[in-house]
Parts: C-alpha cells; sequence; structure tokens
C-alpha cells in the first residue's frame, strides 16, 4: 500500500528545503539501497510543483547542488542512482497496463522516479565525460553477502534509452499520462545532449550511438511516427478538473504533479511557453534525432530514414525504394496544418526544411496544394521581421523558398493568388497584390536589410536565386513590385559607383599598391556578382513575360538613365543588351506621338510596343535555373543549430559555462 504523498514544497518558494529534505539525503547517501526496498515508495511518493521554466530550473539544480555533489561522493559504495534506475524500468514494464486501468498513483510514482534520474544525469552530463556519466549510472552497489556477485548493470543505460522510446511509443497518451510523455521525451534530450557539452571535435557520444544501432533503433520508424503525431495534435496539458472526477478521489496535490505545471513553461520565467509542451520537446527531439549521423557511412540513421521516407496516408500509390527503407503513413494535410500554423518558431521552420528538402512524396504534395498562400505568406512574415528572428531563422525561410522557387508550377501558381489587406507590411499600404508580388517586395527588402545589418554574402546569394528562378514566370507585377526592384538595382549601381571612386582614388595615393587594398577590392567583386543577378533577373522578365510585365517595363523607360553606365561594361554588356533592346525600341515609338506623352500615352505606346516589338532582336539567354544544395559537411551547421534551439526552447536551464559546442550567449549559438 502507497503511503500518502510527503509533500516536498508546493512551488518555488519551497525549492530551497530540497537540500535538507531526509529521504533525498538518504538517497544520496553511502547506504545501499536495493530497488526492491520499500524506501523507494516513500521517495516517489511526493508532490511537488515541477519548474516549468529556465528559471526555476536553475533555482531547482542551484539548491540540489550539495545533494548532488554528496551524490557523486558516495555513488561508488552505494550504487543508488543504478537502483533508482532499476526502480523505473520495473515501473516501465508495467506502465501499458497501469495506463489502460487508469491507476493514477503507479503513473504519478513512474513519473516521480524518472524526474530525479533526468535531473541528476542533466547535472552529471553538464560538468563530467559522458563516459563517467554512464560509470555513475551503471554502478552496482555492494552484494549484501559476501560471496556473491554483484548486479551486472552492464546494459543499464541502454536499458533505460530503450524503456523510455518504449513508453513514448506503447504508453496511451491521456491525461493522466501526459506529464510522463513529456518527461520521457524530455529525459531523452538530456541523455543526448553530452555532445553539447564535450570538448574538441564534434563527436558522436555513446547514447546516439544506442538510440542508432542498439535496441532502441527497432522502435525507430514508429517512434518518428508518434513524435510527428504528438506535434500534429499540438495537445495541451490537461486542466484540472475542480470536481476531482478525473482525480479519482485523490489528493489535489497528485493531481498537481500528473498535470506538471507545464502551461506557461518558457526559456524564460517573463516569457510564455508552449501551449502544447509535449508538442514543443517532441519536435526537437525529432530534430536532434534526425540530423546527426546524417553524413557517417558506416551508421545509418535510422530516424532520418523514417522521417524523410514517410508517405501520405490518402496516397494510393506505393513507393518503390531502390533499397529497403522502413517508413509509414501519415496524414499530410494535418502535418502541412500544423507546420504552416507554427512557422513563427525556428523549429518548425527546421523540420519543414528537412521534410521539404529530402522527403521527396512530403514536397510533391506540398506543390499541389491550392492554398500555397497558407504556407508562404508565414515565412514573409518572418523575413519581414528580420530584426526580431535570429539569423538561422532567417536563412532557414529563405531556403525553403528557393525549394520552393525551384519547381515551374510554383512559380506560376504564386501570381495567380491575389491577397488583400496584408496587416503585417505596413512600409505601404498595398490593398490588392498577388502572393508572387509580395514575395518578390519580401525578399527585396530582406536583401536591403541584409546590406545593411547583417552583410552576409550567402544570404544575398540565396535571395537573388530565388528571384531568378522565379523571374521567367514573373506576370501583372504591382507597380510598387516594379519600383522596389527597379530601386534595388539603383541602391546597388550607386554603391558599386562610390566604391568604384574610392578605390581609384586609393590607388592614386597608393599608387601601385595594390595590395594594400583586398578588402576594398573583394566589396567590388561582390557587389558586381550582385548586381549582375539583378540584371540577369530584368533581363529573364523581359525575354520570357515582356507582354505581361508593362508597369514593369514603364519604370525601367522612367529609370532608363540607370543603365547606360553598364552598357558599355565589360562584365554587365551581354545581359543590359537586351534592356537596351526593348526600351530604345519603345522610346523610338514614344518619339512618333505627342511631344509631351503624359502618362496614359507610355502606358498605350508601351502595351502596342511589346506585342510588335520583333522576338528575333531580343538575344536568347537560358533560363535561369539555381538549385539548392547542402554544404559538404552539413552536420557542421544543422548539429549546433539544432542544439541552439533545444537550449533556447526546451524551457530546461542549461549551465551556458558548462557549453562547449555553441555560444550560449548568441540568439544563433
Amino acid at each position: 500500500m502507497v503511503k500518502k504523498p510527503a509533500k516536498m514544497g508546493a512551488g518555488s518558494s519551497s525549492i530551497s528545503d530540497l537540500a535538507s529534505n531526509e529521504y533525498l539525503k538518504r538517497f544520496v547517501s553511502a547506504e545501499v539501497i536495493t530497488a526492491n526496498d520499500p524506501f523507494w515508495n516513500q521517495l516517489l511518493s511526493f508532490t511537488f510543483s515541477i519548474p516549468n521554466s529556465s528559471s526555476d530550473y536553475r533555482l531547482l539544480e542551484e539548491s540540489v547542488t550539495p545533494l548532488y555533489m554528496e551524490l557523486l561522493q558516495n555513488h561508488s559504495a552505494s550504487g543508488n542512482m543504478a537502483s533508482l534506475i532499476r526502480v523505473f524500468l520495473s515501473r516501465a514494464t508495467e506502465l501499458k497496463a497501469s495506463a489502460q486501468c487508469d491507476n493514477s498513483v503507479f503513473t504519478w510514482q513512474a513519473y516521480n522516479a524518472l524526474f530525479i534520474v533526468r535531473c541528476v544525469c542533466k547535472l552529471l552530463i553538464q560538468h563530467l565525460s559522458e563516459e563517467e556519466v554512464i560509470d555513475v549510472l551503471q554502478m552496482s552497489s555492494p552484494p549484501a553477502e559476501e560471496d556473491a556477485l554483484p548486479e551486472d548493470n552492464s546494459t543499464l543505460v541502454e536499458d533505460l534509452v530503450t524503456s523510455l522510446v518504449e513508453v513514448i511509443v506503447d504508453v496511451p497518451l491521456v491525461d493522466l499520462t501526459y506529464s510522463l510523455h513529456h518527461e520521457a521525451t524530455t529525459t531523452l534530450l538530456v541523455l543526448t545532449s553530452a555532445v553539447v557539452f564535450a570538448s574538441g571535435e564534434l563527436c558522436y557520444l555513446t547514447v546516439l550511438k544506442m538510440l542508432m544501432t542498439g535496441r532502441a533503433s527497432i522502435h525507430a520508424c514508429l517512434f518518428v511516427k508518434t513524435l510527428l503525431k504528438r506535434f500534429i495534435a499540438q495537445d495541451k496539458p490537461p486542466i484540472k478538473d475542480e470536481g476531482g472526477s478525473l482525480v479519482l478521489g485523490l489528493a489535489s496535490g497528485l493531481w498537481n504533479v500528473l498535470t506538471l505545471g507545464l502551461v506557461g513553461g518558457g526559456e524564460d520565467i517573463n516569457k510564455k511557453g508552449p501551449e502544447s509542451p509535449l508538442a514543443s520537446q517532441s519536435v526537437l527531439l525529432l530534430l536532434v534525432l534526425a540530423n546527426h549521423y546524417t553524413s557517417d557511412r558506416t551508421t545509418r540513421n535510422p530516424y532520418r530514414q523514417a522521417l524523410l521516407h514517410a508517405q501520405n496516408f490518402h496516397d494510393p500509390a506505393e513507393s518503390t525504394p531502390t533499397q529497403a527503407v522502413a517508413t509509414f503513413k501519415l496524414e499530410f494535410a494535418t502535418l502541412y496544418k500544423t507546420l504552416y500554423t507554427h512557422l513563427h518558431d525556428d523549429q518548425t521552420t527546421l523540420l519543414l526544411y528537412l521534410l521539404l528538402h529530402k522527403n521527396e512524396d512530403f514536397r510533391t504534395y506540398v506543390l499541389a496544394r491550392t492554398d500555397m498562400e497558407s504556407l508562404v505568406l508565414p515565412i514573409l512574415h518572418t523575413l519581414y521581421n528580420a530584426p526580431d528572428s535570429t539569423s538561422h531563422h532567417i536563412y532557414m525561410s529563405l531556403i525553403i523558398l528557393l525549394i520552393l522557387s525551384e519547381d515551374d508550377s510554383f512559380n506560376k501558381t504564386i501570381h495567380d493568388i491575389p491577397l488583400k489587406n496584408i496587416t503585417w507590411y505596413t512600409e505601404r499600404l498595398i490593398s490588392d497584390i498577388s502572393l508572387g508580388g509580395l514575395l518578390i517586395l519580401v525578399v527585396i527588402r530582406t536583401i536591403t536589410y541584409n546590406m545593411t545589418k547583417m552583410r552576409d554574402k550567402y544570404l544575398h546569394t540565396n535571395c537573388l536565386a530565388a528571384l531568378a528562378n522565379m523571374s521567367s514566370q514573373f506576370r501583372s507585377l504591382h507597380p510598387y513590385v516594379c519600383q522596389r526592384l527597379v530601386s534595388l538595382f539603383e541602391t546597388l549601381s550607386k554603391r558599386h559607383a562610390r566604391l568604384c571612386e574610392s578605390l581609384k582614388m586609393a590607388e592614386d595615393l597608393l599608387d601601385e599598391s595594390e595590395n594594400d587594398m583586398p578588402d576594398a577590392l573583394s566589396d567590388v567583386s561582390v557587389l558586381e556578382e550582385v548586381l549582375r543577378m539583378v540584371l540577369e533577373i530584368l533581363n529573364s522578365v523581359l525575354t520570357h513575360q515582356l507582354a505581361h510585365n508593362h508597369n514593369l517595363v514603364y519604370t525601367l523607360l522612367y529609370k532608363r538613365h540607370l543603365f547606360q553606365p553598364f552598357s558599355s561594361h565589360s562584365n554587365f554588356q551581354d545581359v543590359t543588351q537586351n534592356i537596351e533592346v526593348v526600351l530604345s525600341y519603345l522610346m523610338g515609338r514614344l518619339e512618333t506621338t505627342k511631344r509631351d506623352p503624359g502618362v496614359q500615352d507610355v502606358q498605350e505606346v508601351i502595351q502596342q510596343g511589346v506585342l510588335h516589338l520583333p522576338k528575333d532582336r531580343l538575344k536568347k539567354f537560358p533560363e535561369l535555373k539555381f538549385k539548392y544544395v547542402e554544404e559538404n559537411e552539413p552536420e557542421e551547421f544543422f548539429i549546433p543549430y539544432v542544439w541552439t534551439l533545444v537550449y533556447h526552447k526546451s524551457g530546461l536551464y542549461w549551465n551556458p559555462k558548462c557549453i562547449c559546442m555553441f555560444d550560449p550567449s548568441q540568439p544563433d549559438g
């Protein structure tokens, strides 16, 4: 019979009492407590308001530091940490039946055991090597009798890892098990985090290897499907029932523990946490598993394979992979909706990137959607609010646009989707614009922002590559979009002129010492690459869609003086040729009309002129096509990025002084 819950505290104010708690002091002492000792029923029958922010977790860790130090000192004599893990494992084998028969106390004790295991593991991982952590966790207690052999704990950590995976896939998710599922997911995040604290080059450690190749890996397909379903469901923590019907007569303190106090958690005590903590932790764990072991040819990553080969539940066609890969089917429609609803989160954007870039079935499904604005508008909103986003979030959002722009049907469709009253676009009131027009505006704005703030060459390249891919399908562009496109060229050309002038003056002053100016020369070279790409985009529009872009032609005519210096420049002569042909032809037709033609007159000349311009006058260029390709060593970018997201988004406290993988003081790490 379980004894009455021992109250260890009721909120942050009681955290300071933990160090003197009699049960915890006995647990960390040198006293040997075997896994079947009644003590565990007493220790695990506590009510405690679980921290729900990194600030609370920091306070908790600081408060239990004396207990942690005592455990480190005594673990080799007691083996109590291994005993606690065994207690959890014994509970875990019964958890499925426990949830079905609504055994609240049993679920509660299993959760409490896991919470203590996770808190201890996290402290160990932050301060010891993973090998030392495993030694602590698997340390056997001395045998009760002299001749007896010590208990074999050599596979205890793998048993724990496998059990956590099985809890997540096998134990039904109901109100009473919500906190347990959240804790199991969080504990796996903690156990795999040793890589964050390991000094030296990026290396793979034991727990990650266990997940990839050990017993847990047989559940990889179902595990990934379960994590995705948790993300899709966005289940909120159960609300306490004041009538007590869900608690089945148990003390209200027990219900508080089972519901975890999860609402309102987050990375900061003053910030509102995710509405669904379980969904948030699930997607973080999925990203951790999917982004390790991506280029190690000796070790296959079954979680990544499962994610990248997931299929649509309603797709009647069976894929025929070239090699045997475990797959599962999922409702792509609900996944798509959940993704676009949460694209304001870095982790959701990264998951969308993975699926679009690597899962062919999902990419095909997305590109066939008729509501493309649902996905594209949140991405554009993120880019528009670039100062409030991390540079990685901006970068991944642009990569997604670049991947989408590789598809001709996407490039055509976005100009057929009308938008009205985009409230977040505040630079100018635009009551009627196409999705394609808004996309061009936001990407141009991102280029301008990057020129003044971030100065990232690759960001420029990806922005312009996306515009270039779409340029042959630009149609009926809004006058303001045309103005911004030509204005971008004007800004770049003025900067180019200033740089060239400064370089010339510096050369005159330094005589022939050009080696003293590598930065200036490099800036000119980069700027000329960008200028050329903008000219190629304009050239592409005139070559492929001249008859459908009267507003752009009008803007080019108005600003034709900008292009004259480049028509004689060796680096730009070829891509300005068609622009010059079109503008000269139309200017010739204008000269035969009224002496001072008005706006309406010019527009009429353009409408007629673009139809009568002989096509053979325009030089043929291959259609602009850019394809996104990952770097040779993608893990060097993605692994630190994923762990930065865990650091900022998991709601846990990670001691920044112990982190080796990234700079925790930076939002991007």
